[in-house]
């Protein structure tokens, strides 16, 4: 945890922007998605001083498997909003599409014979990086921070990122939250620090 520590100095304040789907991901699989926000950057930045916490998100849609998507993340959000100094952007939103991909079946990895393809429904997320990229920025350009947080490993944040850096002179962490993914190569080159991942402790702490 050495890149977070990272010693206190008067009058610094920290905003953090969390990337929601790309957080959501990395603990889809776990037993850790019923996050304490505050909590968990708490637990990262021990020795900054967290001003504003900004997570981007959008509403999910009810598929015929699970009615109850929505509920339960208003639920989420509802719990969410309790934190006084964490804001929720849920101004993204998703696009259904039918998409012919193909299957893998055992034979294919034994190469039996070619993948057939198959009809699945592909939700995709739109909006949201767009949104944290435009609030980083701005909070930038109205000097809302000292130094920020990026919790993504979207490397489409490369550009703003850079602007703030090389172009405001103002540091920028980014963090991986999904230790099965190796952080962006993009954004490690224009960040002025970066934590490959995040611990799974600290998700189970949080």
């Amino acid at each position: 945890m050495d890149g977070f520590r990272i010693s206190m100095r008067c009058g610094v304040s920290t905003n953090v922007y969390i990337d929601g789907f790309n957080l959501y991901f990395a603990v889809k699989r776990t037993p850790y998605k019923w996050l304490d926000l505050s909590a968990l950057c708490n637990r990262l930045l021990p020795n900054r001083t967290v001003k504003h916490i900004r997570y981007f998100t959008a509403s999910v849609m009810a598929l015929p498997h699970d009615p109850d998507t929505p509920t339960r993340q208003q639920i989420y959000w509802r719990a969410l909003r309790t934190i006084p100094h964490l804001t929720i952007h849920d101004e993204g939103h998703f696009v259904k599409r039918a998409r012919l991909l193909p299957q893998y079946p055992l034979a294919y990895l034994n190469k039996a014979k070619p993948p057939q393809s198959v009809q699945v429904l592909k939700l995709e997320e739109k909006g949201s990086d767009v949104n944290l990229a435009a609030f980083l920025l701005r909070d930038c350009f109205m000097n809302q921070f000292t130094d920020a947080v990026v919790i993504s490993n979207d490397a489409d944040l490369t550009a703003p990122i850079q602007i703030i850096t090389k172009e405001c002179g103002k540091p920028v962490m980014i963090v991986n939250p999904n230790r099965r993914e190796f952080l962006s190569r993009q954004l490690v080159s224009v960040a002025t620090s970066h934590y490959p991942t995040i611990n799974p402790s600290a998700y189970g702490a949080s």
